[in-house]
């Protein structure tokens, strides 16, 4: 498993933006396919958003604020959260698939970034 580093996590008034990034800290790896995930408090992690070459596709509660993007160049994946809500805090994963020099398919995982929304 490739182990990705994540970035962009912070506190953040409701209604307020923040950005997470996603990538290979030496860029060897390229992504097929990415996710975000996220883990509030008291419940089990919940799908947030994903990024395929077809399309992407959103929980609802977070359809029309958040935008997930990918940077083939760069080989790094973001996700934009716009107009944050209290219920939006929790911890934050990119769990996917990456490909390599050498290896077509590989997983691909983050260690997880903190994201606090304030009322």
């Amino acid at each position: 498993q490739v182990h990705l580093v994540e970035s962009g996590g912070g506190l953040v008034q409701a209604g307020g933006s923040l950005r997470l990034s996603c990538a290979d800290s030496g860029r060897r790896y390229g992504i097929n396919y990415m996710g975000w995930y996220r883990q509030t408090s008291g419940n089990e992690r919940e799908f947030v958003a994903q990024i395929l070459e077809s399309g992407s596709d959103y929980a609802d509660s977070v359809r029309g604020r958040f935008i997930i993007s990918r940077d083939n160049d760069k080989r790094s994946a973001y996700l934009q959260m716009n107009n944050l809500k209290p219920e939006d805090t929790g911890v934050y994963y990119c769990d996917g698939d990456c490909y390599g020099f050498t290896v077509g398919s590989i997983p691909c995982k983050g260690q997880g970034t903190q994201v606090t929304v304030s009322s």
